[in-house]
């Protein structure tokens, strides 16, 4: 039986596992501290390490590695074609050349799906899509059972849809009024007037029946049953998974997210989208990575 070795390349961390990919048992992990990640030369060095350390731990051969990274890969995923500002080099650079060993690359988001869909809250779904909370808001789609990453791999940026088209404030993808504007960690204090830093004090506040984070909080989240409903309406999932730091509202977020949900979902025959929290947690980029190796097909 093969294992298999799944890396999550961040700014200033590296991230691997080895796993079981028939059953997405890790059987052991390590992180990698590298600095700032303004040199090129850290991480790629960072990553070569730590694909010698858990081939060191591996009982079985290794069938490969599966590398998670933001950006937009190669249509054969063999690299990262389009990552600007950020981790220098990565664009073009050719790991299965690097590591002498087979490499498939695949965005982080992309591979948060992938852990999803082989072993957790995914499993056994043919339809579905994830939606990850976070600092900003990334997603997957997963369509007739397979990941779909779209014309140049830019699919499943669902972060990225509109709420609100009207808004002067355009998003990094230029999408004035985006779903992550309107619910990620990164624009909270734009959204209180500068009351609240982050999603943490926000929902605390809305606990706590504070007037204005009741408000800001609850149009966040209405906002995003809103994503989510015309989601639904575009591709039908069976199941939509929520990940990110944000699910850590719990309640808080889920409860109205319910009500507004059936005020706003559209329900033929009966019909409902279910609702899961994720799964894996900070690890779902590399155990995903390395299920995405044996996950050949892909659209």
């Amino acid at each position: 039986m093969a294992q298999a070795i799944g890396i999550d390349l961040g700014g200033t961390r590296i991230k691997g596992v080895l796993i079981n990919p028939d059953t997405g048992e890790v059987e052991y992990r390590l992180v990698t501290n590298t600095g700032d990640g303004s040199t090129g030369a850290n991480w790629q060095l960072a990553v070569a390490q730590t694909v010698q350390t858990l081939t060191r731990q591996a009982t079985e051969p290794v069938a490969g590695i599966g590398l998670s990274a933001p950006g937009l890969p190669t249509p054969d995923n063999r690299a990262i074609a389009c990552m600007p500002g950020r981790l220098q080099g990565l664009e073009g650079f050719d790991w299965s050349a690097f590591l002498v060993k087979p490499v498939r690359v695949l965005n982080d988001a992309h591979a948060a799906l992938m852990a999803e869909a082989r072993f957790g809250a995914l499993a056994g779904i043919r339809h579905g899509l994830m939606l990850t909370l976070g600092t900003g808001v990334g997603g997957g789609l997963l369509l007739n059972g397979q990941l779909y990453q779209g014309f140049y791999q830019m699919a499943g940026h669902l972060g990225h849809i509109t709420v609100n088209a009207d808004s002067s404030q355009p998003d990094i993808t230029n999408v004035p009024g985006s779903l992550e504007d309107a619910i990620g960690n990164v624009t909270v204090g734009k959204r209180s007037f500068g009351r609240y830093h982050t999603t943490h004090e926000l929902v605390a506040g809305y606990q706590q029946g504070e007037p204005l984070a009741t408000q800001v909080w609850l149009t966040s989240v209405r906002h995003l049953a809103v994503s989510i409903a015309s989601l639904a309406n575009a591709f039908s999932p069976e199941v939509v998974v929520l990940g990110g730091g944000i699910m850590q509202a719990d309640k808080a977020l889920l409860t109205p997210l319910e009500t507004f949900m059936d005020v706003f979902e559209w329900r033929p025959a009966g019909k409902k989208t279910t609702l899961r929290k994720a799964h894996f947690d900070d690890w779902s980029g590399a155990i995903g990575a390395a299920a995405f190796l044996t996950h050949e097909q892909t659209v």
